[in-house]
């Protein structure tokens, strides 16, 4: 099956304003690589205005994308960060040559005095 291309909504536009002027189907679809009845469709759509719609569409689309993309790398960056603060919480080997200390709890002067 043949793959299908994508136009343009200025392409578009431009094929339907060539037809309107004057140009044939057939010239007009030989030059372009296009179908006879795809130029029909667009010369309809551009006709009852729907090609702009189409970009309003195209412009939305564009920057929901945009959109997308940050979110995306907003994503990304904070997946790094949770590693990173993973590998900083897991417990590192103690050095053999490190001393321990023997006292558990507060320091002696961090008590609290009796009053009485």
């Amino acid at each position: 099956m043949a793959k299908q291309r994508t136009h343009s909504v200025e392409f578009k536009r431009q094929v339907s304003q060539d037809y309107l002027s004057g140009e044939t189907l057939h010239g007009l679809a030989k030059r372009h690589n296009v179908s006879r009845n795809l130029i029909r469709i667009w010369v309809d759509k551009y006709q009852a205005g729907a090609l702009d719609e189409d970009v309003a569409s195209a412009d939305l689309l564009e920057t929901y994308e945009a959109r997308i993309a940050a979110l995306e790398r907003l994503v990304g960056k904070q997946a790094l960060e949770l590693e990173f603060l993973k590998g900083a919480l897991r417990p590192r080997p103690r050095p053999r040559s490190e001393t321990t200390s023997a006292i558990v709890g507060p320091a002696a002067s961090a008590l609290p005095r009796d009053a009485g």
